[in-house]
């Protein structure tokens, strides 16, 4: 691909990779999941190449010419709030917000507290509560409890840095589903989903100097702005930079 032109928007150039697939999305197992969560159509991951090596610091100016990109308008997928049907872009960002989303974790014994704490019992059961709403969710176990309920006994459990990282986020999309979801009794399959999808979206290497694993991916999570009827409107995404 062509090298950037000096003044052009961060000399980035983009391509389209639909060869590029996400085999954790697609097994049959993770689809019978998705659809019982209500998920089913509702999630798409796209794979895009770029030209340069991506710096941290311009990240502002990597993301508007990622949605600046003339091969990104007309293959990136949203889907439509009003219709629930998938759509491309179709026209030019105006503004974007992208906010660093921690992404550190390396194991997924990074939930083993929700054992320790009886949220979910030695058998992998999880534990039931009364019902209650927070709004639009119903909650009638200590696992829905934990993730949404602030002033809950054990919301603690997890710290606000841990609620940022990147597997907490995907754990907890998971864990909450769509409109009609299905709730699981068990943990099991939440976290066996969550891995799945964050080993196929993450990417790592063993440090030379200290031999240990660590990760290489930046994930930002973006609201990109486009213009209706000369009014500014947003479009949420969470982007993954590997």
């Amino acid at each position: 691909m062509a090298a950037g032109e000096p003044g052009d928007l961060g000399g980035y150039y983009f391509r389209f990779l639909p060869q590029k697939t996400f085999q954790s999305l697609s097994t049959p197992e993770t689809t019978s999941r998705l659809r019982q969560w209500s998920m089913l159509g509702r999630i798409k991951v796209q794979a895009f190449g770029f030209d340069q090596t991506f710096q941290a610091y311009r990240k502002d100016d990597f993301v508007m010419a990622f949605f600046k990109d003339p091969n990104v308008i007309p293959n990136l997928k949203l889907l439509s709030d009003s219709s629930g049907q998938w759509i491309t872009l179709g026209t030019e960002v105006k503004k974007i917000e992208a906010i660093n989303v921690p992404c550190t974790q390396l194991s997924m014994s990074f939930f083993n507290r929700l054992y320790d704490e009886d949220i979910v019992r030695d058998n992998g059961h999880i534990v039931k509560c009364l019902d209650s709403f927070c709004d639009p969710f119903l909650i009638s176990d200590e696992l829905r409890k934990v993730l949404l309920v602030e002033d809950s006994e054990k919301y603690e459990v997890f710290s606000q840095p841990d609620r940022e990282e990147f597997l907490f986020c995907l754990f907890k999309h998971l864990c909450l589903g769509g409109a009609l979801c299905q709730f699981e009794d068990v943990l099991s399959p939440y976290l066996e989903t969550t891995k799945l999808i964050y080993k196929d979206l993450v990417s790592v290497r063993k440090n030379p100097q200290t031999k240990k694993i660590q990760i290489t991916s930046s994930v930002f999570k973006v609201t990109a702005y486009v213009s209706v009827r000369g009014i500014l409107q947003p479009i949420n995404l969470i982007t993954c930079y590997l």
